[in-house]
């Protein structure tokens, strides 16, 4: 069984009929006239739904977050003017204590973490309203955290679901994460999107066109009317555009230096297209040829390298992957 797109057997205008339409189908299909529609096969299907419910539950995540700067704003409580992260250490520390009942905005500022750049003085200033508090915002500041607690449980749950079904492809995942701008989550979602090898997409153009990373062609009489990309998966492509824009910002990546050379000409927005398109063709070369990437940066120096793969290899690990560096000494014993 075949899965056509629509628009590519398009019948003449007029009633409709089923005999006619069918055998119009099946002398499209012998003649290979029909656009086939990917359908993956029903593991990578799994893998499919496993990242997307992984990315609605960062979004539903996100949205907490908004909505718990607000509570805080309501309340009177400028905590976010000073802590770049309500999620992180020292706001939870604080908020955790808040929501159980402290009243006191000097026991409240000395949970901090010491490398927190704010003042005493200063966090005491923004948790002054904390003394009048009313009852109902320290209950439904407890029951946010509490969501945001139970939210963060399911990511990490589906984290190490992802990794058990992707553990037989290990290589692919670490060849797409020393990509700059890519780790090992976006190599996991790319690798559901597209599959391990990419078989299905006999070249990068072809993925490059699926995807909905390419230049699009509206062309008549030797006249281009519109470069605008073509429709292709939204998923691929919100993850390319997110990633081409932390590939950007590699300081000495082949990816900044094409961004620095087109964005006077092309602006960020069509600059950052630009990076998605080779991306997405990198991606196709990397799965389907089996190569890794190496990098032709001018700038890009020995210890840069070494950071960016002790973060991919940290990650791994925390995934459950198993790691094993090779052996300096027996390597020069070898030579």
């Amino acid at each position: 069984m075949h899965l056509a797109q629509a628009l590519s057997n398009r019948g003449r205008r007029g009633r409709k009929r089923d005999f006619v339409d069918a055998e119009r189908l099946v002398k499209r299909l012998v003649a290979r006239e029909l656009t086939l529609s990917f359908v993956p096969d029903a593991e990578q299907r799994l893998w499919r739904t496993v990242t997307r419910k992984k990315y609605q539950l960062r979004r539903d995540l996100v949205r907490i977050h908004n909505q718990l700067e607000a509570l805080l704003e309501q309340a009177h409580i400028k905590l976010s003017s000073l802590v770049w992260d309500l999620l992180g250490v020292s706001a939870r520390r604080m908020l955790k204590a808040l929501a159980d009942g402290e009243t006191n905005p000097a026991a409240l500022a000395a949970l901090a973490h010491e490398r927190l750049r704010a003042t005493p003085e200063q966090l005491c200033d923004a948790l002054g309203a904390c003394t009048q508090l009313n009852p109902v915002y320290r209950r439904l500041l407890k029951m946010t955290l509490e969501h945001l607690q139970i939210l963060e449980q399911q990511i990490g749950q589906l984290d190490q679901e992802l990794a058990t079904l992707l553990h037989p492809h290990q290589d692919a995942v670490e060849r797409l994460a020393e990509v700059p701008g890519f780790a090992v989550d976006s190599a996991q979602q790319i690798i559901a999107e597209v599959g391990p090898a990419a078989a299905t997409f006999p070249s990068e153009k072809c993925l490059s066109s699926w995807v909905g990373a390419c230049p699009g062609e509206e062309e008549s009489a030797g006249v281009n009317y519109s470069h605008r990309s073509p429709k292709g998966n939204r998923h691929m492509r919100r993850l390319l555009n997110q990633t081409a824009n932390a590939a950007v910002k590699a300081k000495g990546s082949i990816f900044e230096i094409i961004y620095r050379r087109c964005v006077p000409r092309l602006g960020h927005n069509q600059a950052i297209g630009v990076i998605a398109h080779r991306q997405c063709r990198l991606i196709w070369l990397i799965l389907h040829q089996g190569t890794r990437y190496e990098e032709r940066g001018p700038a890009v120096t020995k210890r840069s390298r070494y950071q960016g793969t002790w973060r991919m290899i940290r990650q791994l690990r925390n995934l459950g992957y198993r790691i094993e560096l090779p052996n300096p000494d027996a390597s020069q014993a070898q030579a």
